[in-house]
């Protein structure tokens, strides 16, 4: 009887419990003996019990069990790290067209806000993607580069965002953009950076004045500028990179989209925003 698979087995016996159940009950009500008796009943939950043991089902149950409640856990706390996440970015500081560099339209009723580290490989692999993006929107997105060098890829990362910065002094919002472009393209990442030597390269090779530039690198004078958009960035929460903020501009509506997610990942989302 036993030997009989175990998803084969237990509807049956299940069937027969209830049964048998029902049937002491009746006998409980009447006075009236019925075989089986509530022995036979113990006798055969004990053999039921005993074959879920030794058949490993009800381990597997257990097990199953665990994972679904372990499962309902983990989503109801990133459930709530999500909702948390969207409560800090929702104070982001609204893209300002003196103050930001702004890819793509400077008036797009939704912006792509990264916090970026020239030195994050999830950066590097990502920046082609918000380039992608914007030009699918064709002038409904821009894109916001905000740096967020994280400690653990500097001096390199620290060194490249103001460097960027000094392009921006030099050449305007233009070189910025062709400045950074090219550092992705051309830093080893993980703070392997760029030799210190080609940055200046890097900005002889878009027209800028190699002089000039070397000489804002070395003066630190963008080094506070870089500094703010690192703290404005911790202070909304942003803990890693590429840390990315849609936000329409119009209704001051945003969605977090952190890591270097695929353009599908962000299409509804920016689709919901300017609707």
């Amino acid at each position: 009887m036993f030997a009989r698979p175990a998803r084969l087995f237990w509807p049956a016996i299940v069937t027969l419990l209830f049964a048998l159940s029902g049937m002491a009950r009746a006998d409980a009500q009447t006075g009236s003996p019925t075989q089986p008796d509530a022995q036979l009943e113990q006798r055969i939950r004990d053999a039921v019990i005993r074959e879920l043991r030794e058949s490993g089902v009800l381990d597997r149950e257990i097990d199953q069990g665990i994972e679904r409640y372990v499962a309902r856990q983990r989503a109801a706390a990133a459930q709530r790290e999500e909702a948390a996440a969207r409560a800090h970015a929702s104070k982001v500081r609204p893209v300002s067209k003196t103050r930001d560099h702004i890819r793509g339209n400077p008036d797009a009723p939704v912006s792509l806000i990264e916090y970026s580290d020239f030195e994050c490989p999830f950066c590097k692999r990502f920046h082609p993607t918000a380039k992608q993006i914007v030009a699918a929107y064709d002038g409904k997105v821009n894109w916001v580069y905000r740096h967020f060098p994280l400690d653990f890829h500097n001096p390199a990362a620290q060194r490249e965002a103001e460097a960027a910065e000094c392009a921006a002094e030099l050449g305007g919002n233009e070189a910025f953009w062709r400045y950074t472009d090219l550092v992705y393209e051309r830093t080893a990442s993980n703070g392997k950076g760029v030799a210190e030597g080609d940055l200046a390269a890097i900005a002889a090779s878009i027209g800028l004045d190699r002089a000039k530039f070397a000489a804002c690198v070395k003066s630190g004078r963008t080094r506070e500028r870089v500094k703010e958009d690192l703290d404005e960035g911790t202070a909304i929460g942003i803990n890693g990179t590429p840390g990315n903020i849609l936000r329409n501009n119009r209704t001051g509506a945003i969605a977090t989209r952190y890591g270097a997610q695929p353009i599908d990942r962000f299409r509804q989302t920016i689709d919901e925003l300017l609707r």
